[in-house]
């Protein structure tokens, strides 16, 4: 699978989307995340072939398949790592962000300095 596909942000809200609601349908996970019903499904598959998600089958009346989606332990264990990747990630990102917007309050700090000297 190439990773652009299922990056670490993709597979980090699908795996906690089917763990907070296992029975959402692949069209309401889509759309909870923004992303193509197909590519849903294909992320979908991915998650179930590498055994991180079993799919279930349940019947809610006779002309209609229902489908529960259940993080296995492996699943659990993946969204545990793509969880702390994902937080050191955003953590990296609000580093940065503060330093950029503290270096702007000098910046702006240092015209204001130079306007009330002219």
């Amino acid at each position: 699978m190439p990773k652009s596909v299922l990056s670490d942000e993709i597979r980090y809200q699908l795996l906690k989307q089917l763990e907070d609601n296992p029975a959402m349908t692949q069209r309401e996970m889509a759309s909870a995340m923004g992303i193509s019903l197909g590519k849903l499904n294909y992320c979908l598959k991915a998650l179930i072939e590498k055994g991180w998600v079993k799919a279930g089958n349940f019947r809610r009346n006779k002309d209609k398949l229902g489908y529960a989606y259940l993080l296995t332990p492996k699943g659990v264990n993946e969204k545990t790592r793509v969880t702390l990747a994902f937080l050191a990630r955003k953590q990296q990102e609000y580093d940065q962000l503060a330093y950029e917007l503290e270096s702007l309050r000098q910046e702006v700090a240092g015209l204001q300095y130079q306007s009330s000297a002219d």
